[in-house]
């Protein structure tokens, strides 16, 4: 995630005053320096930073922090609801019209974004919310853009509305808003041009927008790997369109991610959404308690939960459960299993929202769970037999010969993957005594065969 680097820091700055059976002073102030840095290398705003090291600073530095029983902890609690308050302290929801009344929501930002996936991904949630969204294709300037609307709007299954690339912006949003007034849609999304930089005929055909139409939100996207800059292009919308919200991109990518701590801090304005990674369905409501939490390294298990509620099929689930209670898991549950876990974002992203796993573990679970080793995995079970499969019993050294040949792998892959899978089999039917003895006999603990 954007934020590996600084959870890390910070996680050794807490290490530290943990260790500290009581806080000082200057324990404290040598604390937030570390934290001061470890924020500034993270691109987030110099003010915005110097702000909330004071705050930070005023709250710990008091008697009732200092003469606690655990005042290491204390100050950890008081910095993550500082950072919690930093980018919004609650939840702000994407505000509809009531009733019958038709929301537009207008969706800029600069070229590069992810502007146009990211206002495919929104009508997606809205969708799943039970509304009726109508995505237009206002971006007469790009007719790749338009196309990706409709290829986008296809796979969500929104109608997407377009006029090609003869008609301005305007009339396309007029048009749009009366195609909807005949059609039910609830909501109607304008996915407006971008530039590669912030200029003057932009801003003008987006005030041209607002001016024809009655815009409900004007939601500002900003590409969470720019830092500094994104704070600036949203400050810069602001002042002159007005904007109702922020929705940062890119923010699963390797960069520092500044942006997320300083764009409500600086402009006034709350993080609305937080696109998580290429899917269209890779868009996660930003909670600031959550985000702090993960950034902090107390993980997310709430939202853990949420995307595995809206992922996993859980009558398979279920089934998968039993058959892991009698010891009857075969390779088809294996590949089942593989294919939750993707819904999910793979093991690593389900790692990052627990409780103490770092940066540094991350990546060694990621070179070990590849996507080459995973292809291979599957390439392995997919050649065999449903019999075989089902039963991996009768995997005799021909029929391994065969399955490897046809996988394209060396036959030694194959008994490794053989022998985990059994030594995984063996454990689930000593599970039940394991969990009667309380944790003993860690020897056996299950190793995924990757």
């Amino acid at each position: 995630m954007a934020f590996d680097s600084l959870t890390d820091k910070l996680q050794n700055v807490f290490k530290n005053l943990r260790s500290k059976g009581k806080l000082t002073e200057d324990d404290v102030k040598a604390a937030l320096r570390e934290v001061k840095l470890a924020l500034l290398e993270a691109d987030v705003n110099f003010r915005v930073v110097k702000q909330f090291v004071k705050d930070v600073q005023e709250r710990a530095i008091g008697q009732d922090v200092m003469n606690g029983l655990n005042p290491g902890q204390m100050v950890i609690k008081i910095v993550n609801e500082e950072m919690v308050k930093l980018m919004g302290s609650e939840t702000t929801e994407l505000a509809y019209r009531p009733g019958q009344q038709i929301t537009i929501v207008m969706m800029c930002g600069l070229q590069g974004a992810g502007k146009t996936t990211t206002t495919a991904k929104l009508a997606g949630k809205m969708k799943l919310k039970g509304k009726n969204p109508l995505l237009v294709a206002c971006d007469v300037y790009r007719p790749a853009a338009v196309e990706q609307l409709k290829v986008n709007g296809e796979k969500q299954g929104v109608e997407v509305f377009s006029m090609g690339t003869g008609h301005s912006p305007v009339d396309i949003a007029k048009a749009a808003v009366e195609h909807a007034n005949k059609n039910g849609n609830h909501v109607v999304i304008l996915d407006t041009a971008g530039r590669l930089h912030v200029d003057e005929t932009m801003m003008e055909e987006l005030k041209a927008i607002k001016e024809q139409v009655d815009v409900a939100q004007t939601l500002l996207v900003v590409d969470a790997m720019t830092g500094q800059d994104a704070v600036n292009v949203a400050s810069t919308f602001e002042e002159e369109i007005g904007i109702d919200g922020v929705m940062l991109t890119k923010l699963d990518g390797d960069t520092r991610g500044g942006a997320a701590l300083s764009i409500r801090a600086v402009t006034g304005k709350p993080i609305l959404f937080a696109g998580m990674g290429e899917k269209l369905s890779d868009l996660e409501q930003f909670y600031p308690e959550r985000m702090a939490s993960r950034i902090l390294g107390m993980g997310d298990v709430l939202t853990l939960i949420e995307k595995a509620q809206d992922s996993i099929d859980e009558e398979k689930a279920r089934d998968m459960e039993k058959r892991f209670k009698k010891a009857e898991f075969s390779f088809d549950d294996y590949l089942e299993s593989m294919n939750q876990m993707k819904k999910l974002g793979g093991l690593s992203s389900v790692l990052s929202m627990m409780p103490g796993v770092n940066a540094s573990q991350l990546g060694d679970i990621e070179s070990a769970m590849d996507d080459k080793k995973m292809r291979r995995i599957e390439g392995i079970i997919y050649s065999m037999t449903p019999q075989e499969r089902a039963n991996p019993n009768i995997l005799n050294p021909s029929r391994k010969q065969r399955i490897a040949k046809g996988a394209g792998v060396d036959i030694a892959e194959v008994n490794r993957l053989v022998k985990q899978f059994e030594q995984a089999r063996k454990m689930m039917k000593q599970m039940p005594n394991m969990m009667g003895k309380r944790g003993r006999g860690r020897k056996g603990m299950f190793k995924f065969p990757f």
